[in-house]
């Protein structure tokens, strides 16, 4: 079992606990604004579940069929996530209408939220974990699981927020307008999760910084090649696949060349976690071998 499976375990039992917990909010409330709050929370486990297959079918060796690996199972995950939240978001806006129209009274609002609350905190402690070894392993479905959490926890504390004023002015109708914003804000949220995670299905290139880095590296270790051209990037999952031309004096020996090769990618893969070079060869004509290495 890996890591990135192991925190997909954890992450759906504490999505279970707080959704209980958030239940129990709207339950001893009759909050629209606690009732959409404990809706997200079911998205959440829902998604909990789509991650740890993610996880573990992007963990699959390569094989035949796909030599390249299975990474790209995450952002599949991601997608689908997205998906969620956005539906979850509607069904928000329709229940906020719903209670916008007709009003009811809050029962024991103190209680609710301070349950409310507590689910919160716990979703953010696990958020926080989510995100920072979700980075750290170069895992795209914990990181978007992590932030989808994030999102949960800013709606909560906004939905808090909502429930104690409603109490407190006994405008009833501000439940239902707290309720509505949540969506909002967990709609674009959604949409930005799956923008992101549609750049890594469409093999979106490394950030321009990276990539002068690495060729940086490229100028500064390459010794003895001519002239790097043609650099190109992209990202699948945790893995990373960089592939550049390389030209070298056509008088060199093969092992020569091919020590070079091993120079740059070793410092690399140093540079960049988790990638896999391919370096493309070309000799040139012997009059060409006092040029420095080019930029490309």
């Amino acid at each position: 079992m890996t890591r990135a499976t192991r925190f997909s375990l954890v992450t759906i039992a504490v999505g279970v606990v707080v959704l209980g917990l958030k239940f129990t909010a709207y339950w001893v409330t009759g909050s629209i604004a606690l009732y959409s709050d404990a809706l997200e929370s079911i998205v959440n486990v829902a998604t909990a579940v789509i991650t740890l297959i993610a996880v573990s079918v992007s963990a699959m060796p390569a094989d035949a069929n796909h030599p390249y690996g299975h990474d790209k199972a995450e952002y599949l995950s991601a997608v689908l996530e997205s998906t969620l939240i956005l539906i979850a978001a509607l069904a928000i806006l329709r229940e906020a209408y719903e209670a916008f129209m007709h009003p009811r009274p809050l029962q024991t609002p103190l209680l609710g939220t301070a349950i409310n609350l507590g689910a919160t905190l716990l979703n953010g402690l696990w958020a926080a974990m989510l995100i920072r070894y979700g980075r750290r392993w170069r895992s795209p479905a914990l990181v978007a699981d992590g932030k989808h959490l994030w999102t949960d926890v800013a709606s909560s504390l906004g939905v808090a927020l909502g429930v104690g004023l409603a109490a407190l002015t006994q405008w009833q109708r501000l439940d239902a307008i707290i309720a509505g914003l949540v969506a909002l804000h967990v709609l674009w949220s959604g949409w930005q999760l799956m923008r992101d995670s549609l750049g890594g299905l469409m093999d979106e290139a490394l950030p321009a910084e990276t990539l002068e880095g690495i060729r940086h590296i490229i100028r500064t270790v390459g010794g003895g090649a001519l002239q790097p051209g043609s650099l190109r990037s992209r990202r699948s999952g945790a893995r990373v696949f960089i592939e550049f031309n390389l030209v070298v004096p056509g008088e060199i020996s093969v092992a020569t060349a091919h020590d070079i090769c091993d120079r740059l990618e070793a410092a690399i893969e140093a540079y960049v976690e988790g990638s896999t070079i391919v370096i493309h060869l070309e000799p040139a004509s012997s009059h060409a071998a006092s040029r420095d290495i080019l930029t490309g």
